[in-house]
């Protein structure tokens, strides 16, 4: 488990599930009562009947919760009856993810919430599962086989949990030396490649259009903070306050400096281009700033209570234009994080923050990534999000869409208890 919930400073705490195993009274009629909730998603009996099997199986205490261990070990389960479900049957997908984003508010929703993306790799020792190719994998820690999942997570006084994914399709599976690979998987026709950031945008647009889940923060690691594309979707989002890492190495001016354009002549066509001219102070690195930051504003702050003691770092914060293809950019708050120690290790931040916002909020945003992350140990190690085996676009999506759900369940119940620790029941036996 990952340390204690960041308590300190910022808007409230967040709460961490209990997985303690423990009955709870009428367990099998709340899972039935949720899962007619999504009863109309399906046009078919069997499918209704096999959605709910399935769910029991990633609750059980199964130890491999792909489909044949479900099948053999669930009340009615059936080997291919189980895959043709996950994999080729029709779900309504839209209507399912109104409908869980309808249950997620009642139980957890809060004006001042969070949204947070992060991504998580699944490791696949074959080639012929969508997406599915030699890239980094955060769980192994190194470039290996396997499918990336981008995710959004929402986080509140009362809980977090997933709310969205994108399968990651990288670049060449758009090449024409994957075309039987795309039949094969039935990846959708009209997609197209797009970033990591681009799809973490345009989960965030589809949350913000269905207009159900409040939030007041965007959080995200650095593959989105030097993304315009993601940075500029929550900027379209008035009173939304981003904090978002950024490199060591991104660029920017304590003050903004002067530029010049200067008119050329390219194919007979009159251009302009604009720059910084060299009498100007050249753009600093934020590790640069940060090293050369007076100890005086420095501040050392408690984030979270780890198992051998408070957790502590110093924090600084200074106001920034960042270099943008060595222009200036846009203003923001730069938040500066450092182990206490000899030598100490960096972290940097950006925020969209007013420049009045105070330090406190700052360090607690810098600890918000943890819900995610623990969303990712939750459903991988109790439900089987990375277990399973299916290979089309679409059973992805439809085996993901069900682990979100069963983790969500377990918050309901822990909810509907009063904040008592809710557990993993036997649903098999």
């Amino acid at each position: 488990m990952l340390p204690e919930c960041r308590t300190y400073g910022g808007e409230y705490p967040i709460p961490k599930i209990s997985l303690e195993k423990r009955d709870v009274q009428e367990f099998m009629e709340e899972l039935r009562g949720f899962h007619e909730e999504f009863r109309d998603c399906f046009s078919r009996s069997e499918s209704r009947d096999n959605f709910f099997r399935y769910m029991v199986g990633q609750l059980s205490e199964l130890g491999r919760k792909s489909i044949e261990p479900i099948a053999l070990q669930v009340e009615g389960g059936k080997v291919r009856s189980l895959q043709k479900f996950v994999t080729n049957a029709v779900w309504d997908d839209a209507r399912m993810l109104r409908k869980y984003h309808t249950l997620l508010k009642e139980d957890l929703g809060c004006a001042a919430g969070v949204l947070i993306f992060d991504e998580t790799g699944f490791p696949k020792k074959g080639e012929e599962s969508a997406g599915v190719a030699r890239q980094y994998c955060g769980n192994l820690g190194k470039v290996d086989n396997c499918q990336v999942g981008v995710f959004a997570a929402y986080a509140s006084k009362d809980g977090y949990a997933l709310v969205d994914k994108r399968l990651f399709l990288p670049e060449k599976w758009f090449e024409e030396s994957y075309a039987e690979k795309r039949r094969k998987c039935e990846l959708p026709e009209s997609l197209e490649y797009k970033t990591k950031p681009q799809l973490a945008a345009d989960m965030l647009q589809g949350i913000v259009q269905a207009d159900l889940l409040p939030f007041k923060y965007v959080v995200a690691d650095t593959v989105y903070g030097h993304s315009d594309d993601f940075l500029s979707a929550v900027e379209q989002l008035p009173g939304v306050i981003y904090f978002v890492a950024v490199s060591a190495g991104a660029l920017c001016w304590l003050q903004p400096p002067r530029t010049v354009t200067k008119e050329y002549r390219y194919n007979n066509e009159i251009r302009y281009k604009e720059f910084v001219p060299k009498s100007e102070n050249k753009p600093i690195s934020v590790d640069d700033l940060a090293k050369s930051t007076n100890k005086f504003y420095w501040y050392r702050r408690k984030v979270s209570e780890g198992t051998k003691g408070p957790i502590e770092y110093e924090f600084s914060k200074k106001q920034v234009i960042l270099s943008k293809a060595g222009l200036p950019g846009k203003r923001v708050t730069l938040i500066m994080k450092r182990t206490i120690s000899e030598n100490p290790a960096y972290s940097f931040y950006i925020s969209n923050a007013p420049a009045s916002t105070r330090l406190p909020l700052f360090v607690w945003l810098s600890g918000m990534r943890w819900p995610i992350e623990q969303c990712f140990e939750e459903t991988k190690t109790e439900l089987g999000m990375d277990h399973y085996e299916v290979r089309k676009y679409s059973g992805w999506h439809h085996h993901i869409m069900t682990c979100m759900l069963a983790h969500f369940f377990l918050w309901h119940l822990k909810i509907k208890l009063g904040g008592k620790s809710t557990a993993y029941y036997s649903l098999t036996a």
